[in-house]
């Protein structure tokens, strides 16, 4: 390393994910897919795993307990409102933590304070000073966001933010909660606050930019360039709304612009695009062709102009290299003759742990049915395949045990499809204006779920004409809206799996808090 380069401060990087990045609608995880993500995170040395919201529900709580007892290389925290049962929850979550964070916030712009928390300025800050001392009996480590901060007064930002600082808190995070802000503004905001905050500088200065506008990126690098030492992103730049700032974006643009940062993160890129593959999988929100850095199409040349440029000298119309960010490491191909050796070690490879020899034989079993439809077994393969295993092997109320359905030139398609209702066989068929639409019907004929199917969508998980099709739906009743995730050489099962998936989620009634709604 360069001596330059030794002498570059940290920039620390929190990744969102599991906690905001859960927010989109239908992207909630299983405590498993939870722990699968924080390991691939942990890999790529990710400084801070948000996990989750442990108040929120007890299925939040469980997983952020699991991450919390499975990480030792990353910090994991967990996120409270400014109530004393929140912070609890929160630190009784990560007990088992080799270094535990919580995240406390409260709103202080006055649309919040009036509107929603209807308090006034003198109470939200000692309630925010009271929450950073409840936190501080839990851990050293604690954060402070006051929420909407881009639309709070610099003048009343400032009186919290000292306040909070004197009462323990060592990072301080000033979101752009509804990603109102510009990035010259915003920057600017970041400057005023350190110059202006008497004890600033014994805390680290943190951004949470959201991309409304598009800006959450280019925001959050000009507080960067002007002192804030955190960042708080997202993989694919998965989020509620428009999402959050992409956690690769922000990474690499940094990186590969060491002439302008005086920064840099500690991550190990090459892991990058393996964790846009396993969040998009896991989560059914697939990255778009042209998507900076981890889409299909970023180190793709079409322009013969570009093409030849890129043959006679690499820099010429690349500014990173594609075996940098991940696109050319860590790929082992498996087939039909690999054996349960050489596939439990491609699992540990991946970061995926099974929790018991029984789940390692289902998957197996899975893995040798794959490998007689398929010739070649690629890593994507297997995340597909241990997510949908995951998905076949939990306690749900439906199961899909049968399905046939006939499809022919200028006859009406028809499926015959086989449930098992908890224990019980179910049979039913139903007529639909494709395969996919009669295999639904027969489906719902049964369940009766009453619900609406807001999105379907089939990727191929790798190329080839046997390759899985990986089918995302995305269903809504009274408001509720669950994803769901199927895989298989057959689009058609795959379809009816996943359609399954989001209807079981959809019956199981569990209903998670909102991390922005103080009661």
């Amino acid at each position: 390393m360069h001596l330059e380069q030794a002498m570059k401060e940290q920039l620390i990087v929190f990744d969102t994910t599991l906690r905001d990045g859960e927010q989109s609608p239908g992207a909630s995880m299983t405590r498993e897919e939870k722990v699968r993500i924080a390991k691939q995170l942990e890999r790529m040395r990710v400084d801070v795993i948000e996990a989750g919201f442990p108040a929120a529900s007890n299925g939040d709580f469980e997983a952020v307990k699991a991450v919390a007892d499975a990480i030792r290389e990353s910090t994991v925290c967990g996120l409270a409102r400014a109530l004393e049962n929140d912070i609890n929850r929160a630190g009784e979550a990560l007990r088992g933590a080799a270094s535990g964070r919580i995240h406390t916030f409260i709103a202080t712009s006055p649309i919040h304070m009036e509107r929603k928390l209807r308090m006034t300025p003198e109470q939200v800050v000692e309630q925010a000073v009271r929450a950073v001392q409840w936190a501080r009996r839990w851990t050293d480590d604690v954060e402070f966001s006051p929420e909407d901060a881009g639309r709070s007064d610099p003048d009343f930002l400032c009186r919290v933010l000292e306040a909070v600082i004197d009462a323990g808190a060592r990072t301080l995070n000033i979101p752009d909660t509804v990603g109102y802000n510009l990035p010259w503004q915003f920057g600017e905001l970041i400057r005023t606050l350190r110059e202006r905050i008497p004890n600033s500088d014994k805390a680290v200065f943190s951004v949470h930019c959201h991309n409304d506008l598009g800006l959450a990126v280019a925001n959050s690098l000009s507080a960067v360039l002007n002192g804030a030492r955190q960042v708080e992103c997202t993989i694919n730049g998965l989020g509620e709304r428009a999402g959050n700032a992409s956690l690769e974006e922000i990474v690499m643009a940094v990186r590969t612009r060491q002439d302008v940062f005086p920064c840099d993160t500690r991550l190990d890129t090459t892991q990058i695009v393996p964790a846009s593959r396993l969040v998009a999988g896991i989560t059914g929100f697939a990255v778009q062709p042209n998507k900076a850095i981890v889409g299909a199409n970023a180190f793709a040349h079409e322009s013969g102009i570009h093409q030849d440029g890129v043959l006679k000298h690499r820099e010429t119309y690349e500014i990173m290299r594609a075996e940098d960010v991940g696109w050319s490491a860590n790929r082992m191909v498996l087939g039909k003759h690999s054996g349960r050796n050489a596939f439990k070690t491609r699992l540990a490879e991946l970061g995926i742990v099974l929790e018991s020899e029984e789940a390692l034989n289902a998957a197996f079993a899975r893995f040798k049915d794959l490998a007689d439809k398929k010739h070649e077994i690629f890593d994507e393969d297997i995340h597909a395949l241990i997510s949908d295993e995951a998905t076949f092997a939990q306690a749900d109320r439906y199961k899909l045990l049968s399905l046939k359905v006939c499809s022919e030139t200028g006859e009406t398609p028809h499926a015959i499809v086989v449930l098992s209702d908890n224990g019980e066989e179910r049979r039913a068929e139903a007529d639909g204006g494709g395969p996919v639409d009669a295999a639904f019907r027969a489906i719902e004929s049964i369940v009766q779920s009453a619900s609406d199917l807001l999105l379907y969508s089939v990727n191929n998980i790798t190329t080839g004409t046997d390759a899985q099709g990986e089918v995302t739906v995305r269903v809504n009743k009274g408001g509720r809206i669950v994803n769901g995730q199927g895989a298989d050489t057959d689009i058609v099962i795959a379809s009816a799996r996943a359609y399954l998936n989001a209807l079981n989620k959809l019956m199981s009634g569990e209903v998670r808090a909102h991390p922005q709604v103080t009661p």
